[in-house]
């Protein structure tokens, strides 16, 4: 079930839209279900300044796609792989799950209710390590 928490999230469109003027970008689709998702970063001083992003997806894409632009905003660039690579790497078995610390939020997303959408929320996540590569 979608809870109110997630539509919010989804709802909020205020870093939609390719604007063409990036540091970094990159497209990642879901093999699985055919979401898609393009993101545009400007980087400044190491930094990411901003995200931009455009989906053809599901609502779960669209809510951590959302939040994502928002929690890497102004964080150093090696901040953010590190941290990004530890939240896809939570393991929903473990009784005391550990979220890193800007991206606590998270949880209303990765839990065990949409563990058989974590790849739909996922995918933003992976298209911005894609273009931070």
């Amino acid at each position: 079930m979608i809870s109110n928490e997630i539509i919010k999230f989804a709802s909020n469109t205020s870093n939609v839209g390719l604007t063409n003027k990036y540091t970094f970008k990159s497209t990642k689709k879901n093999s699985m279900c055919g979401d898609l998702i393009k993101v545009e970063l400007i980087q400044k001083n190491s930094k990411i300044n901003s995200m931009k992003y455009e989906t053809e997806s599901c609502v779960l894409c669209e809510a951590s796609a959302s939040l994502l632009s928002k929690k890497i905003k102004n964080r150093s660039i090696t901040n953010i792989k590190y941290e990004l690579n530890k939240l896809k790497n939570i393991s929903l078995n473990d009784t005391n799950i550990i979220f890193p610390k800007k991206f606590k939020e998270f949880k209303f997303l990765i839990n065990k209710d949409n563990l058989n959408r974590l790849n739909c929320i996922y995918l933003p996540i992976d298209a911005v390590l894609k273009a931070l590569k």
